[in-house]
């Protein structure tokens, strides 16, 4: 009959194609999730699980400051409860 659509020959752009190319890949596994790139940069987890960040204050403007205050500020603080839950969820621990 003319004028009725029928189905086009394999290859064809109307054909519907397969998610994969491989069905057995990855099929039973969920995808992985990233690491927050912003806190990685700014946090770390210790051996033992402390979630640590550096001082504050401590980046620029140093000459108006103390050396008293600029010892202070050096090293690290840890930080605890919730915060520390959504930096370890960011960071995939």
């Amino acid at each position: 009959m003319a004028g009725r659509w029928h189905p086009a020959p394999s290859g064809n752009s109307r054909t519907p194609r397969r998610a994969s190319a491989r069905p057995d890949e990855g099929s039973s596994q969920m995808p992985k999730q990233k690491t927050h790139s912003g806190t990685k940069k700014r946090f770390r987890v210790t051996r033992n699980g402390k979630v640590m960040v550096s001082q504050k204050n401590r980046a620029h403007l140093l000459e108006k400051k103390s050396a008293r205050r600029k010892r202070r500020l050096s090293g690290e603080t840890e930080i605890t409860g919730k915060p520390a839950k959504n930096i370890k969820r960011l960071l995939n621990q």
